[in-house]
């Protein structure tokens, strides 16, 4: 197995969940994808940045310590609307954004820590064994109500990563 090019993590939370894919096209080409919000808006899903009231800035470039508005999750994944209970959203901040290292993280900024603390890295890099490019993304989760999302929504969060290196991987090979 490749060793993976995420960063440590320096929270212990109560769960995490994690997924990967390998795409067959340049680490460049699927980098770009990653950070092109526009792309990622698609249909009625939606990546925003925005400012601290949850304004969308003209600007949309990720940056760190931007905001963002991630509205609405489908949970589980669904290509049309999402029912009512199946619409979330997640207002964070970006901690890291390495265009060299091709690595980006977002942590929950919506509670008090001590309540939800959720930290999310994206990388990329090249398996060795194959050359293509690795997708790998990981979320944990800490506070509070960490144990409430774990009971209720941790099956739906896996199923939302899984379909997000899916996603990742389809459209970095269709524009190969």
């Amino acid at each position: 197995m490749s060793k993976s090019n995420l960063p440590p993590l320096a929270s212990n939370g109560v769960f995490s969940v994690s997924a990967s894919a390998l795409i067959d096209a340049p680490i460049e080409k699927v980098w770009s994808i990653l950070l092109d919000l526009d792309l990622i808006a698609n249909g009625d899903r939606g990546q925003t940045m925005v400012d601290e009231s949850k304004r969308p800035l003209a600007d949309q470039t990720p940056v760190q310590g931007r905001y963002l508005l991630i509205a609405p999750i489908h949970l589980p994944p669904t290509m049309g609307k999402p029912g009512f209970f199946q619409a979330q959203s997640a207002f964070e901040i970006i901690t890291a954004l390495d265009h060299e290292n091709h690595r980006a993280a977002w942590r929950s900024i919506a509670m008090p820590q001590f309540l939800l603390n959720a930290e999310r890295w994206q990388a990329l890099s090249v398996d060795e064994a194959t050359g293509k490019t690795k997708y790998e993304t990981t979320e944990v989760f800490g506070g509070l109500f960490a144990y409430i999302i774990k009971f209720i929504m941790r099956e739906k969060l896996v199923m939302g990563f899984e379909a997000m290196g899916q996603a990742l991987k389809q459209r970095g090979e269709e524009s190969v």
